[in-house]
């Protein structure tokens, strides 16, 4: 196929060396006319009155042969085909090479058509059928891609092949796939197909407001050309930007640089890089529609297997308890205390199995409300001393018992810490937090920390003037890395082995995960990992932010 502009001026077509040359314009009527093995040969600028060279040489079929002299013309691009000519009834297969003439004013109102008769040996023929089909090149190159990127739902694989099959069809020096960040304030290079010595821009991250190409591809569905912006910090002089859409909403940007040199975008490329666009912005909604569903289908059966985990040890957490309350009542009922000591022992026994029954059955019933939105928040000042007052009750002779220094350090501050919180709910999250370390360390210490961070925001449409950060931290048996990410999951238990013998349900964490953030706050977990012990933060909005003394 001949690349590049054809400017022509009639003249001797003998001369250009051709078994066949002649000039068209768009209705097919021959300008000028030379054909070798029958030595005819027509010299006019005007066409030929009644068609007359298109009586005896005419294409077979007609109409789409007219169809591809009128596109060669529109894109300006040759193309070259095979095809038969009609000659006093005879059919003969030729292969043409069909190239605009394109005028100084960059007009195009003629064709340049040169070929040879084909032998048969090189061609068999029976009828014109039996002639290869001759389809748009553009649509050929269309198809490939298409069918590229069609044969698979992994999306790097669509991205790649996407650029690489762009980049060699149209000879660009740059062909990049971007993908709007989470914020949609940026676009990042995700795939790219690069000729040396250019730099590349894999893992480029643009800014959106910077680039007014990328602006006007999130807003329009048609491929925008640019020639006199500045883009010489990436090599290139003419650039091609067009936003990939799905149901009119955009999932990626194609950009394609030309570094060498500037370019003119033509008709047909224009067209041809609409139409990819348009099925790579397909291509990938139904990659990311298919991943989608994979991470849904991990995500339902690993919360099956969760919720079998969980019934399965909260049957037996229930039956614990329980079995305890009936046990101790059972002997005082048999009279089986020696004095009424020992019969008040066994009823503050079965007391605190009670109790312990109906915290895993408020944990069981939080996390359904939870589920559900059924749950109301309270939110007023709260003095944050108050609240560790509390959790020190709590906390103190379960440390004592065990061995451990518990220390609650607050900042020093001329007026009372007021955060913005629900009483009750943040008693329940902080006795969870204090409660697991409690249960999970052995030896040393477990600290609360606050840290007053003066940061206004907004919460529930309320001005707050900023939060509280807390963090409780022990020295207990700590949590692999790789298992920190699930911590926050319901029904999750670290190792089924290794903290069955601490007993409870594995909804502490999850419930005071959704409570804190319902509150305004948000809670995190980090830990050096098995054995290093373990810090849980969380932070908690102020009603005002204290004086703090110097």
């Amino acid at each position: 196929m001949i690349v590049g502009k054809i400017e022509y001026n009639c003249q001797d077509l003998s001369t250009l060396g051709a078994e066949l040359v002649f000039t068209q314009d768009r209705q097919g009527n021959y300008i000028s006319f030379f054909w070798q093995p029958k030595k005819q040969s027509l010299l006019s600028d005007e066409p030929s009155q009644g068609n007359s060279f298109l009586n005896f040489l005419c294409p077979v079929p007609l109409n789409p042969y007219l169809e591809r002299i009128n596109r060669v013309m529109d894109r300006g691009i040759p193309e070259h085909c095979q095809y038969v000519l009609s000659y006093q009834g005879d059919i003969l297969p030729f292969e043409l090479i069909i190239s605009p003439i394109i005028k100084a004013d960059q007009t195009v109102e003629r064709v340049l058509v040169m070929g040879h008769c084909l032998h048969s040996e090189e061609l068999p023929l029976t009828s014109p059928s039996s002639l290869p089909p001759n389809p748009d090149p553009f649509q050929r190159v269309l198809t490939h891609i298409a069918r590229n990127i069609r044969s698979t739902l992994d999306l790097e694989t669509i991205w790649k092949q996407t650029v690489d099959s762009i980049g060699e069809a149209l000879q660009v020096s740059r062909c990049l796939l971007l993908l709007p960040s989470a914020q949609g304030d940026s676009m990042v290079v995700k795939a790219e197909y690069c000729l040396p010595p250019f730099v590349s821009l894999l893992g480029y991250t643009f800014a959106v407001d910077e680039y007014q190409c990328l602006r006007d591809a999130l807003n329009t569905q048609k491929p925008c050309a640019y020639h006199d912006i500045n883009y010489h910090q990436f090599q290139c002089q003419s650039t091609l930007v067009i936003g990939t859409f799905y149901q009119k909403e955009v999932n990626s940007i194609l950009v394609l640089h030309q570094c060498d040199r500037p370019r003119h975008w033509n008709k047909g490329e224009l067209e041809l890089i609409q139409e990819l666009a348009e099925q790579v912005g397909t291509a990938i909604a139904h990659a990311t529609i298919y991943k989608k569903l994979e991470q849904a289908s991990q995500q339902a059966k690993e919360a099956s297997r969760l919720k079998s985990e969980f019934l399965a040890s909260t049957s037996h957490e229930l039956r614990t308890p329980l079995n305890g309350m009936l046990g101790f009542l059972q002997l005082v009922l048999d009279d089986m205390a020696d004095d009424k000591e020992e019969e008040r022992e066994f009823i503050n026994q079965a007391y605190n199995s009670a109790l312990h029954l109906l915290n895993l059955i408020n944990d069981i019933l939080d996390i359904a409300k939870i589920e559900a939105n059924k749950i109301d928040f309270q939110f007023e000042p709260i003095s944050l001393n108050q609240i560790c007052e509390e959790v020190a009750k709590f906390a103190q002779p379960q440390a004592l018992k065990k061995h451990l220094d518990f220390n609650i350090n607050l900042p020093p501050t001329y007026d009372p810490i007021l955060i913005h919180s629900d009483y009750q709910r943040l008693l329940q999250i902080m006795f969870n937090l204090v409660g697991n370390s409690l249960k999970f360390t052995h030896q040393g210490e477990i600290t609360i920390n606050a840290e007053i961070i003066s940061k206004p925001f907004q919460f529930r449409n309320q001005p707050l003037p900023g939060f509280v950060k807390i963090t409780v931290e022990d020295t207990g048996i700590g949590v692999s890395l790789d298992k920190q990410d699930s911590l926050f999951d319901k029904f999750y238990q670290v190792d089924g082995t290794r903290t069955k013998a601490y007993g409870g349900t594995g909804l502490g964490l999850a419930i005071s995960k959704k409570l804190i953030e319902a509150m305004g706050g948000k809670i995190s977990f980090y830990s050096m990992g098995e054995d290093l012990g373990s810090t849980i933060t969380l932070t908690i909005p102020l009603t005002q932010v204290p004086i703090i003394k110097e």
